[in-house]
């Protein structure tokens, strides 16, 4: 192995293993299920054991499931030492979702990202190495569509981990003194947009997203938002928010047997054949691809348990339940009624 000297934060030198570029592949079929977060203080006792430190929840709920979504990145800038933190409290193989920054999405609403942009990925984000998997934008319900507001930001985006460490140079004080201006290894960059604004129920919204390879999330809001499905990148993302109640109601045995066939159809590369698509073009064929899925119906501890009982029911699960854990509660809508629902939302 070669060392070389590198840059440590700003202006700071030491030595480190070089570490060849890394192979660039395409997706595999991969399945990641997790939660978006987790700490919440509800969980403790619930899902995680009595007695459990907080700082070892990660690791619990690592040890359980493939993936984790970072939320604390959306409402303000990270520290390095938060990321690697992260990093070595999970094990090989462990991927995190990051939510950019809401400065960026629902303050300056996409427009002149430069500085913002360079703050997120000097913030630490690529300290997660390996493990860093999508990054996820997340729109306000207040922004409609622009597709020339949407292809000039997506432009801006590296696409690269060495290309995001030439825009975390361009960072201002907000940063300074503790920028993370460093990769290991050249690796892809995967984006992702979640949309609140009925507006992007168009085909033009669709073929902006498949031009700048962005995945276009899924997100199951109990009908609060626009529900989609068309695929539009080389990987899926998905946010399960609720399908009865926002943020709080749990998915039953036909929810999730739904889901899993969505997966399973996704993960060969094809679409589920009851797919909602706002365009009738159908994606690019692919062998394969990824797909990354996030609970985020926390407020009465749905999160952990109905992520586990999903990655079960698609031969992702990390570990077997732990002997005497609750069961999550059973959502009381059946297979046809989450069709008419999801039928009401394209309707909207």
């Amino acid at each position: 192995m070669l060392r070389r000297l590198i840059g440590t934060t700003d202006g700071a030198l030491a030595h480190r293993t070089f570490v060849p570029r890394t192979r660039v592949t395409g997706p595999t079929g991969a399945v990641r299920i997790g939660t978006s977060g987790w700490l919440y203080p509800r969980w403790r006792k619930t899902y995680y054991p009595e007695g459990l430190p907080h700082a070892r929840e990660l690791s619990y709920i690592a040890s359980r499931l493939g993936s984790v979504e970072i939320n604390g990145s959306f409402y303000s800038l990270q520290r390095p030492e938060s990321y690697r933190a992260w990093y070595h409290a999970t094990p090989p193989g462990f991927v995190f979702a990051v939510k950019g920054s809401r400065f960026i999405s629902h303050m300056k609403k996409l427009r002149d990202p430069g500085v913002a942009l360079a703050n997120f990925f000097a913030s630490g984000v690529l300290a997660l190495e390996e493990k860093l998997g999508p990054i996820l934008w997340q729109l306000p319900p207040n922004l409609g569509f622009d597709r020339e507001r949407l292809a000039t930001f997506f432009d801006a985006l590296p696409r690269d981990t060495t290309a995001a460490v030439r825009v975390a140079k361009g960072h201002d004080r907000r940063v300074a003194g503790r920028a993370w201006l460093r990769t290991e290894a050249r690796r892809p960059i995967r984006y992702a947009i979640e949309v609140r604004h009925p507006s992007f129920a168009d085909p033009d919204f669709i073929s902006v997203l498949r031009e700048h390879d962005v995945a276009l999330c899924v997100a199951d809001t109990a009908g609060r938002w626009p529900f989609l499905e068309d695929v539009t990148a080389e990987f899926v993302y998905v946010r399960l928010h609720g399908d009865v109640e926002l943020y709080a109601s749990g998915y039953g045995d036909d929810a999730l047997d739904t889901w899993a066939k969505k997966i399973r159809a996704w993960r060969r590369g094809v679409e589920p054949a009851d797919a909602i698509r706002a365009s009738t073009q159908r994606p690019a064929k692919r062998a394969a691809r990824d797909v990354y899925v996030y609970f985020d119906n926390d407020a009465k501890v749905h999160a952990p348990f109905d992520a586990e009982r999903l990655a079960e029911r698609v031969g992702v699960s990390a570990a077997p339940r732990r002997e005497g854990a609750p069961a999550s509660p059973p959502s009381p809508r059946s297979r046809s009624g989450y069709r008419a629902a999801a039928a009401r939302r394209v309707a909207r």
